[in-house]
């Protein structure tokens, strides 16, 4: 068993530097596990090391989803055991079997400023290693013979989330996508994982069916959130901080909320919008500029920014179902830090 839940609010930033180093040596036992070849490539997307297996010191991203679930776990019991923190190390592989598989369908060369794996190794390696790591993190959770409905429930969240970014990827070729085609799509692509590791933190940690219930309610609320912020920071995010280039999203003609919102709007602005993403005239920085006042002038930054607000708010709601304050503040901080964020 690990330590109990502090009795004490902790900010959101401890909580996750407290899971990534709860995290980081199972995640590199688990990649241990894959053959040498694979292995290298896993590490390079990590961080670990450069493709000849130099040892880096890069940025390896934030442990989010593990997070929520070992805080999840302590939400219900207290505190968490082995079986949650194979768990939150299956999430993490899963979450990072995407990662992969999304920079070669969005054609990214870069993440978190060095090269994608699929940049660096082709197309055909990306392909295999994030299938490898999507089979590992079901041979993790089961690993010392967990409760099956741990690697079931994996795997519906796995086909969820790829049938939201098939739906992401057709939007980008539709001009008939309503908002709730949009809330449809973020449902699997976004807040299905954050819903399952609430749902696996809970299960490992023995919970009943009624918190299960809210935990997934919860979760799915924090994902909608969260990518209703992502969405607002891809078309107005500090590209220094974020890491994209001003107007990719736009460039892309992505059906995210705010351009949704602002089509939907009836106003002369949003009416210029549609004709330019029918038209496809979206064709460098300056025009990506124009589609963006567009958006502001018809309102679809101020209604999704609200939209992130209520979803926030339903999420919050949801722990007053699931025990007393002290034991639920991690996922209460993390919840707010979903939102709060500038990358």
């Amino acid at each position: 068993m690990l330590e109990l839940i502090d009795a004490q609010p902790v900010p959101a930033a401890e909580i996750l530097r407290r899971c990534g180093a709860e995290v980081s040596v199972p995640i590199r036992e688990a990649v241990d596990l894959l053959p040498a070849e694979l292995r290298v490539g896993a590490g390079f997307h990590f961080g670990w090391w450069d493709a000849d297996g130099t040892p880096l010191s890069a940025s390896q991203g934030k442990r989010v989803r593990p997070a929520f679930v070992l805080s999840a776990a302590r939400a219900v019991s207290g505190q968490t055991n082995d079986q949650t923190l194979r768990a939150a190390v299956a999430v993490e592989l899963v979450h990072n079997f995407t990662l992969v598989h999304d920079d070669v369908m969005d054609a990214d060369k870069l993440r978190r400023g060095r090269p994608t794996v699929w940049a660096q190794f082709g197309i055909p390696y990306a392909i295999l290693l994030g299938d490898a790591m999507l089979a590992l993190a079901n041979q993790i959770v089961t690993r010392a013979g967990d409760d099956t409905r741990l690697c079931r429930l994996l795997n519906e969240v796995t086909v969820a989330l790829c049938m939201g970014q098939q739906q992401d990827m057709a939007f980008e070729q539709s001009s008939t996508v309503s908002i709730d085609d949009y809330v449809e799509m973020v449902t699997g692509k976004t807040a299905a994982l954050l819903a399952g590791a609430c749902v696996l933190g809970g299960l490992a940690g023995g919970a009943g069916p009624n918190d299960v219930e809210v935990l997934r309610r919860f979760g799915h609320h924090v994902g909608l959130a969260f990518q209703l912020v992502d969405d607002v920071l891809g078309i107005w995010g500090d590209p220094t901080v974020t890491g994209k280039p001003v107007g990719a999203d736009l460039c892309r003609y992505k059906k995210s909320m705010p351009v949704l919102a602002a089509m939907g709007s009836g106003s002369p602005a949003g009416r210029l919008l549609r004709d330019m993403y029918r038209s496809r005239s979206i064709t460098d920085a300056d025009a990506a500029g124009r589609a963006t006042h567009l958006i502001q002038e018809a309102g679809g930054r101020e209604w999704t920014e609200s939209q992130a607000t209520r979803h926030h708010q339903f999420a919050l709601e949801c722990l007053d179902d699931l025990g007393p304050q002290w034991m639920v503040s991690e996922l209460r901080a993390l919840a707010d830090f979903m939102v709060r964020r500038d990358k």
